[in-house]
């Protein structure tokens, strides 16, 4: 493993260590002023670093970079509406809700790097999964056009039916504890499923989001940190738009189109190359417009005046 990956995983480590042990090491309800301000801290430091590949690697990996971060960025925007609805389900209380979120991210950021290890590693074996990903993507564009309300059902996913099997599950929560003892047996606490259920999930939007940055870049480096700093910040900007996720009514249909675009990109990568600058712009543009469309029409609710 080179230095710039032992570097980064230190800074990755020690961030951590400092949002659970220092800033966060008791639990509280995030309130949207603090969450505004994490999430500047976050993007800034995205900049910071985008700004350090420009230095030490040039800059078309720096514009490689920011492309991949905005288009994890937008794209995870959209599991902010499911941590809503799996909290929700299971009656999570806000002042866990920050412990639960840091343990799931800490687990998707593992995941990932294994999806991108093994989906790099697929690519340059068998050059010919591109076209099958590109595909997959515009498919799941399509579809997002498509989607109705979004629906979580725990009770009837089969790993949380196996854990079940395999440890009980106490029927309140236990303070912020996500496993116990009590007469010499280990239960798990409703903390601990609704965490496993946020890393199952994001197990699924990453069958969307690695294939998708990985039509603008195949580098190991910039794939994983544009990927981490995405994450890293998510959980923070779940805070400050968990009241008002409902207003972006036309963002689905955002991530439908940018999932189309760079499907697109992927499949038609031999015969026509889209310089990175552009698809940047492109990206951008439409999570910019779909944004707007959202703020300037909102749904109008049913009811009589």
């Amino acid at each position: 493993m080179s230095l710039k990956w032992i570097l980064f995983n230190i800074f990755v480590a020690g961030m951590l260590a400092l949002d659970l042990f220092v800033f966060n090491r008791k639990d509280h309800e995030v309130k949207v002023k603090e969450s505004l301000l994490w999430t500047l801290f976050w993007i800034l430091l995205a900049l910071a670093f985008n700004a350090g590949i420009w230095w030490f690697m040039g800059k078309e990996p720096a514009l490689k970079f920011l492309t991949g971060y905005l288009l994890e960025k937008s794209l995870s925007v959209d599991n902010l509406f499911v941590f809503l609805i799996i909290f929700s389900y299971f009656h999570i209380p806000l002042q866990f809700q920050h412990r639960v979120l840091f343990w799931g991210i800490l687990g998707a950021v593992l995941m990932r790097g294994v999806f991108i290890g093994c989906g790099i590693a697929l690519i340059h074996a068998f050059y010919w999964i591109m076209y099958l990903l590109g595909a997959f993507l515009v498919v799941t564009g399509i579809k997002l056009f498509f989607e109705k309300e979004k629906e979580i059902e725990p009770d009837k996913n089969w790993v949380i039916n196996l854990f079940r099997k395999l440890i009980p599950v106490t029927k309140d929560l236990r303070g912020n504890r996500f496993f116990l003892r009590e007469n010499g047996r280990l239960w798990a606490t409703p903390l601990f499923v609704t965490l496993l259920v946020i890393d199952i999930t994001d197990v699924v939007f990453a069958t969307d989001s690695i294939p998708a940055i990985l039509s603008i870049t195949t580098d190991p480096f910039l794939v994983y940190t544009s990927n981490v700093f995405a994450i890293l910040g998510l959980r923070a900007l779940y805070f400050a738009l968990a009241g008002a996720m409902q207003l972006f009514r036309f963002l689905n249909y955002g991530l439908g189109a940018i999932l189309i675009f760079v499907g697109a990109k992927m499949v038609i990568a031999d015969f026509i190359k889209i310089p990175t600058h552009v698809a940047l712009l492109i990206v951008g543009g439409i999570l910019a417009v779909s944004v707007l469309a959202s703020l300037l029409a909102p749904e109008r609710r049913s009811g009589h005046s």
